[in-house]
């Protein structure tokens, strides 16, 4: 039985984590916490769980931890490098959903997150939980951090067009809409229904965390240097990602070579799906699958890469459980087919 914490579970990836881990019979979730609701039952917050999860939020109290297997930590960036010191003293092992470990660089951290790290000796340990990566240094890592949900969707569009030299690597621009729970649940103005409904906003033009943490792990993966110009937009969904990945093409080439060669990468992979037709957001949703679809322009000598994934499944909760599964020597899509 794997004994679980969840940091900050009263969120909207935390209630994921909750959702996934209370179906199963290996796992037993000791501990929840979430600050700004201690005292609360979770059935009161979330009516969906009443008869799942029989537990009342916590205050988190560093050193004060029951002793778990694994600790996910469910919190905004910029607080998790608060708690995951301490977690590791309380859990075998930690992942982090939050942006905290995915950088490397602490001033790329600072100039993207506006904050100073504060846990910088913990940086050289931290393994980035993209599976389709780096599956073996995810089996034997003691803490994990896990993808962003935009990052993790451009990154599974781009990886073999850059991989196989299809993609010219400074050549990239990408276009991503998604849903509002990727905000969080934290009551803001420019959030509300009136605000988005019948509405599509950008946000962040080429500040937008993900674009380091994109750039450096398609640099870890492939040994180039790619430059990616991103755009996020909100839409008024629920859930959901739907990126739309250009670039020049490197070699000629059409359609059927290069969904060949996205199908050859991705065979074997659990969660990444290549399709003949373009990928939707509903055909993921709810799910830890990533769509995966291409269209070549032989006229203008362009390939354009469409994914989709839900964010709080593969883009949070869903592949932070898949991480859980790899670093226990589980099956990889245990809990979540």
């Amino acid at each position: 039985m794997i004994k679980a914490i969840i940091v900050g579970a009263s969120g909207y990836s935390g209630a994921e984590l909750m959702r996934l881990l209370s179906s199963r019979a290996d796992v037993s979730i000791e501990t929840v916490t979430a600050n700004t609701s201690v005292g609360q039952r979770v059935d009161e917050l979330y009516p969906a769980l009443a008869g799942r999860v029989d537990l009342k939020f916590e205050e988190y109290v560093p050193g004060k931890m029951k002793k778990a297997d694994v600790a996910f930590v469910a919190l905004p960036s910029g607080q998790g490098m608060d708690v995951v010191p301490s977690l590791l003293d309380a859990a075998e092992r930690v992942i982090d959903l939050g942006g905290d470990f995915r950088l490397k660089n602490t001033a790329e951290y600072s100039r993207y997150y506006g904050k100073e790290h504060t846990a910088k000796h913990l940086l050289p340990q931290a393994v980035y939980g993209l599976p389709e990566v780096n599956k073996e240094d995810i089996k034997k890592a003691r803490l994990v951090a896990n993808p962003g949900c935009y990052a993790t969707s451009v990154i599974l569009g781009l990886l073999p067009a850059l991989a196989k030299g299809l993609a010219k690597p400074g050549s990239i621009a990408v276009s991503a809409v998604s849903g509002i729970s990727g905000a969080g649940r934290t009551a803001k103005a420019d959030m509300n229904f009136t605000e988005l409904n019948e509405n599509v906003r950008a946000y962040k033009p080429g500040t937008h965390q993900h674009v380091p943490e994109i750039e450096g792990a398609l640099r870890a993966a492939t040994g180039l240097e790619p430059t990616v110009s991103f755009i996020p937009h909100l839409v008024p969904l629920t859930r959901g990602i739907h990126s739309t990945i250009h670039s020049a093409l490197a070699a000629k080439t059409d359609a059927a070579a290069a969904l060949k060669t996205y199908e050859e990468f991705y065979r074997g992979a659990a969660f990444v799906r290549v399709k003949k037709g373009m990928p939707q957001i509903q055909a993921v949703a709810r799910s830890n699958y990533c769509d995966v679809g291409l269209s070549v322009d032989e006229r203008t000598g362009h390939l354009t890469v469409m994914s989709a994934i839900d964010n709080l499944g593969k883009g949070a909760a869903g592949q932070a459980i898949q991480n859980m599964n790899i670093m226990f020597g589980l099956p990889e899509d245990a809990g979540l087919n």
